[in-house]
């Protein structure tokens, strides 16, 4: 059986049953460990003394860069129609 727990933003999910306490001691090892990453899950999967934990982490967004016509940009919505259109006819190189 598989026992949850909401803890704000952080699903913790284990194999047996534990008490919120000790849920939020493991999120909160979770985050020190990965500092500055948002966390989504913490699984747990209990083996007598052991005790086998996933994190998971919630994905990172980012912004594609990349040259064009001599400029580091992320979109073209901000070129004008003649750098647009340089940008259509240049030859991809794949």
């Amino acid at each position: 059986m598989i026992y949850k727990i909401q803890l704000n933003d952080v699903l913790v999910t284990s194999n047996c049953e534990i008490s919120e306490e000790e849920g939020k001691a493991y999120v909160e090892w979770a985050q020190k460990k990965y500092a500055g990453k948002k966390i989504d899950e913490v699984r747990l999967n209990f083996n007598g003394d052991d005790v086998d934990v996933e994190t998971h982490l919630a994905p990172e967004s980012f912004e594609k860069i990349r040259r064009i016509t001599g400029y580091l940009v992320g979109t073209v919505d901000r070129f004008n129609d003649a750098k647009r259109a340089e940008e259509r006819d240049r030859v991809k190189h794949m």
